[in-house]
């Protein structure tokens, strides 16, 4: 049963991120065929022919070496991916740090009481007719955003990816606002990231059930200067400023799936 008070979500991509450390003692220890051949071996272990897609990422300070983000359509493809490079004879040589899972999400406040009213005024709330027509809406509404839902991985350099929740404390709850009050900050909120179209790509996914955050925020730019006004400006709507609570943040270079090995051999790899 669809509650008025609840905003409705649209799901795409399944995604995992998957951190690391590498192993650089083993790794000296290979010959430059051989770092090739691991190198080769688990981009093809990665890659996916059909839907999906992986994002390699070369990762700045102490938290991770190296971030694998899979865009898959549904979990058993994330196992699989996850298997795949497990097994691979670059798995013995990497150190899991930390991993994050999550599906891609669009969240429609505006929509939802749109709906609710729309389709209240022809059926009961409630009603079983209700349902069908509401989730035919909504269907109708997947469809129209399908390209944002199963979004084409962005080309951009520098990647920022971090988790975050809505506060739930004693005094300030997220949850306990009325509907129309999260309506209009989250407003607030979109005005601002629709203000960096063009220099950010964002991408939402939602983790609630999933892992130990709410939402996880993956930020592709090809200046990384656009991830610290972004966030900076964002910290000072009302959505953030009372009710955000932000875990930790990871930054790094993209690079395509044939530069592993450069990374393996002590070289910045390309895009």
């Amino acid at each position: 049963m669809h509650n008025p008070f609840v905003p409705e979500t649209l799901e795409g991509w399944s995604v995992l991120h998957l951190m690391y450390r590498i192993r650089w003692s083993a790794v000296r220890g290979l010959s430059d065929a051989d770092r090739a051949a691991v190198a080769d071996e688990a981009a093809r272990a990665l890659a996916v022919p059909d839907a999906g897609s992986t994002a390699f990422v070369q990762m700045l300070g102490h938290k991770a070496d190296l971030m694998f983000v899979c865009f898959r359509r549904g979990m058993e493809d994330l196992a699989q991916a996850q298997l795949a490079l497990g097994q691979s004879r670059l798995g013995e040589l990497l150190e899991p740090t930390t991993s994050y899972v999550s599906v891609v999400e669009l969240g429609m406040y505006e929509m939802t009481a749109k709906l609710h009213e729309q389709v209240g005024q022809k059926f009961t709330p409630g009603s079983d007719e209700f349902e069908r027509a509401f989730d035919a809406e909504m269907e109708s509404q997947r469809q129209r955003v399908m390209s944002r839902l199963f979004l084409d991985l962005p080309k951009a350099r520098y990647v920022c990816f971090y988790p975050m929740n809505k506060r739930r404390g004693e005094t300030l709850n997220w949850y306990s606002e009325p509907f129309e009050r999260r309506a209009a900050m989250m407003r607030e909120h979109g005005v601002i990231g629709r203000q960096y179209a063009g220099r950010v790509t964002q991408v939402i996914s939602g983790s609630i059930g999933y892992d130990d955050w709410e939402w996880g925020v993956d930020l592709f730019a090809q200046d990384p200067l656009v991830f610290k006004k972004l966030i900076y400006e964002m910290r000072f709507d009302e959505a953030s400023a009372k009710f955000a609570e932000f875990g930790p943040f990871y930054v790094g270079l993209q690079f395509g799936s044939g530069e592993l090995g450069a990374l393996l051999s002590g070289r910045v790899p390309a895009l």
